[in-house]
């Protein structure tokens, strides 16, 4: 029998999991141990990653996304640990983390589940790391924010019991799912995770259960973790408010009376829709704040040359009619908007020539139609004096809008971090041109080694134990722990000890070619690598596709009827239009299952590989097909292969 079965559920972060098994695979020196890693089904090359690197891991690959709780139930069927430790793929442990777990359980044989301080990728505590359980009460308090105006409240604050200190040890109600110890024995005896959870509730009903069976829940502050948080889901998206909130309705249902359940359905329904509704707020707010800012900016220069125009040109005022100024006038403007969203003037990176071209587009496209909309025309003079305005409201708006932010006049240029790394001298160097290569925008301004040996190297700037005051008089942005030689704990101290605010941290891997980090627990943060840039990927390449999907879709809609003269399914056509007008189809995808893993694009009607004999096509052949196509994709080429595979655009998806 082992001492410990580790599980960890997979989906779509192979970066991270390449960082947890890392630090696992230090973490279980001393213990009889065994490693369980399920995958649902991940389409980003975890499973080839998995194969290289960790060949003695246990893997179970799904056909399918099971979902948490299924996923870790298979594992532990198949476990033959003591302890059966339930662990996220974004953390980090440190080295004698499960040491001390596993040391506080045997000497607690009135524990039936551990979890420890968790830390987010900044180094600040995460309130999760223990929790009450959500009574209708505890619910209320968290849903309608008095949990967060009063933390430490023990009346107000039970949803995370801020008024427990988290540097000691404590017994709590309600262990997160991310680090979740549990005694194996207790695990036979109250049954695994309730499969009715699909993500998100199963920790808290798990927990319960624990207590319920006459065991305790521990929260075990003597080791730490570090927890990303908000990379295997979006957790501001309105998906996920749904999920997480029906979880909750569960757990009610099945766990509480029937009075007291009706009373929690009812107030986390109204958390639903409450919830859901400042998700999507927000969301629209974040995409659409900055056109609606510049489209009001423009409208109102407009007014008052139009108004202008009128007095001084036209010697009438009020010639032109209502139906200009608050018709067609916002018609012209959305149009030049439209436009420059198309030509990338939205994108990330501010760059003139973008703005400019899509106002141009617009402009071309307003004075086209205009010709042939006799009513509707007006004044040329005024679309050119538009035209003009529009480029130069929408560059005084960005130029106002970055000095707000960042406090220079550097407008289209992307700030350069500044980037110290810590570690051996050998690594640093690696990582040092991996960021090199891969044109990441950081200037490294040196490493800080972890030792306190004196090197005569200029590159050196000296030990770890001066990290606060390099940051300072480099005034650093960023440090990135190299952490071959460094152990997981000395980094987590490192990161917690750092006095200035605003520092981003990363971690790079043993031997890894990815450099992880996280700004926030609701964020990913930059992810450096090693790929290649894929055009397909580019944020132009994204719209190009997407109004070609639209504009081929629009049109077959259009000649529907004719289309049965050439199209061979007609009623798969009918199908494909709209799930292509959907957003859930494109008209070309990539020809294999396992080549999604190369860049996100829809499941396509056709493919790649559309037209050529299959029977002359291996596997290898239709990857880099894919590949070619993701490496060097133009719209045109989506364009060629529908014109050459019409006929069987009325297919079933591939």
């Amino acid at each position: 029998m082992k001492k410990i079965s580790i599980i960890i559920v997979n989906y779509n972060v192979s970066y991270f999991l390449e960082q947890v098994l890392l630090s696992v695979q230090k973490a279980v020196k001393g213990l009889e141990a065994e490693i369980f890693v399920v995958d649902n089904n991940s389409v980003d090359g975890s499973l080839q990653m998995i194969r290289k690197r960790f060949p003695d891991v246990n893997l179970i690959a799904n056909k399918e996304n099971v979902g948490f709780s299924k996923a870790n139930n298979q594992a532990i069927r198949l476990s033959n640990g003591e302890y059966v430790l339930l662990l996220n793929p974004d953390t980090v442990l440190e080295e004698d983390c499960l040491t001390k777990c596993c040391s506080f359980m045997d000497s607690h044989p009135e524990a039936g589940a551990l979890g420890v301080k968790m830390l987010d990728g900044k180094g600040n505590f995460l309130p999760e790391s223990k929790r009450g359980l959500p009574t209708p009460l505890v619910a209320f308090f968290k849903i309608f924010g008095l949990s967060k105006l009063f933390p430490k409240s023990k009346v107000f604050g039970r949803y995370h019991l801020g008024f427990l200190d988290e540097n000691k040890t404590h017994e709590v109600e309600v262990l997160a799912g991310a680090f979740m110890l549990l005694r194996k024995s207790v695990l036979d005896k109250i049954g695994f995770l309730d499969e009715d959870y699909f993500m998100y509730g199963e920790d808290i009903d798990l927990s319960y259960r624990v207590i319920k069976a006459g065991y305790k829940n521990f929260y075990f502050p003597d080791t730490r973790i570090i927890h990303y948080k908000g990379e295997s889901t979006k957790r501001t998206s309105v998906n996920y408010v749904f999920v997480f909130y029906r979880a909750m309705i569960i757990f009610a249902k099945k766990h509480f009376s029937q009075q007291k359940a009706g009373l929690f359905s009812f107030f986390i329904n109204c958390a639903i829709y409450l919830r859901a509704a400042i998700a999507i707020v927000a969301r629209f707010y974040k995409i659409m704040w900055l056109p609606i800012l510049e489209f009001s900016v423009i409208y109102a220069l407009m007014l008052s040359v139009t108004h202008f125009w009128e007095i001084h040109v036209k010697d009438q005022e009020g010639y032109y009619p209502s139906i200009y100024l608050h018709v067609i006038l916002p018609v012209y403007i959305v149009c030049w908007l439209v436009l420059i969203y198309f030509s990338g003037g939205y994108d990330k990176e501010f760059r003139f020539y973008k703005i400019l071209r899509g106002a141009a587009w617009g402009t071309l496209l307003i004075s086209g139609v205009s010709n042939f909309l006799e009513d509707f025309r007006y004044s040329r003079a005024l679309i050119l004096i538009g035209f003009v305005g529009s480029v130069f409201s929408i560059f005084l708006t960005r130029f106002i809008k970055h000095f707000l932010l960042h406090r220079d006049i550097r407008l289209g240029e992307s700030k350069i971090k500044r980037t110290l790394l810590v570690g051996a001298k050998e690594e640093c160097e690696r990582v040092r041109l991996m960021l090199d290569q891969v044109k990441a925008k950081v200037n490294v301004l040196g490493y800080l080694q972890t030792h306190e040996l004196p090197s005569e190297d200029l590159w050196c700037l000296g030990n770890i134990g001066q990290l606060n005051e390099a940051i300072m008089i480099y005034e650093a942005d960023e440090v990135i722990f190299c952490s071959k030689n460094i152990a997981s704990a000395r980094i987590i101290e490192w990161m917690m000890k750092v006095r200035t605010t605003g520092v981003d941290f990363k971690i790079v891997p043993d031997e890894s070619n990815y450099i992880i980090g996280s700004n926030s627990k609701e964020s990913i943060g930059e992810l450096y690598t090693f790929d290649i840039e894929l055009a397909i990927s580019k944020p132009e390449s994204i719209r190009s596709k997407r109004l070609m999907d639209v504009l081929v879709a629009l049109f077959l809609l259009i000649t529907y009827p004719l289309q049965i003269i050439f199209i061979k399914k007609t009623f798969g056509l009918f199908r494909n239009i709209f799930s292509v007008l959907l957003g859930n189809k494109t008209w070309v995808g990539f020809s294999d299952k396992t080549s999604f893993e190369i860049a996100k694009i829809k499941t396509g009607v056709l493919s790649t590989t559309s037209g050529l004999d299959l029977h002359l096509l291996d596997l290898a052949t239709s990857r880099r097909l894919d590949m070619l196509y993701a490496k060097e994709y133009k719209a045109m080429d989506d364009f060629s292969i529908i014109a050459k595979n019409y006929s069987e655009l009325g297919n079933g998806m591939k």
